[in-house]
């Protein structure tokens, strides 16, 4: 780091990590979780796919129980609010020990997803999981989709602003 800052004072040019030697930063694979993979865990994962600009963050979203899927008043809302289709891949996936394992980040966007269903016996994932307990809406609401939406808009911009 030295050396590059006085090759810079003393000729006047910058050089990229890359020409110096140093190595390219690594790929982020950010992983968001939530119960159904149907709503919470789609926006964020839809939203930071559309305002990140790093070709090099990988974004994911999965469930842990199967058989949900977004409704129409989540779709429409999340196109309306964040101008994003949440049903643009289809069906919700269920997560698999190898998305946790190749997980940078993982983020439980739901406040009904248990924290012990992470505990490993050499606890590695502990390290890379963050927990938004975002709540869910049972009952339909469209006020309450909406301020979801908000929530995890607003927890998706400050995590992009974290990565630049």
């Amino acid at each position: 780091m030295a050396e590059r800052a006085t090759v810079a004072r003393i000729t006047g040019v910058r050089f990229s990590p890359i020409a110096l030697g140093e190595k390219e930063t690594k790929e982020m694979n950010i992983l968001f979780i939530c119960k159904y993979n149907a709503f919470r865990s789609r926006i964020a994962e839809e939203y930071l796919r559309k305002i990140n600009r790093n070709p090099k963050i990988k974004i994911a979203s999965r469930g842990l129980i199967m058989g949900g899927k977004p409704d129409k008043e989540q779709i429409q809302i999340s196109k309306e609010i964040l101008g994003i289709n949440i049903i643009r891949r289809g069906k919700p996936i269920p997560i698999t020990k190898k998305d946790l394992k190749e997980a940078d980040l993982i983020i439980v966007v739901a406040d009904d997803v248990p924290r012990i269903i992470f505990n490993y016996k050499r606890n590695i994932l502990q390290k890379k999981i963050v927990i938004w307990k975002i709540k869910d809406e049972q009952e339909r609401n469209k006020n309450n989709i909406k301020n979801i939406a908000l929530q995890i808009k607003n927890r998706v911009e400050n995590l992009n602003r974290s990565l630049q």
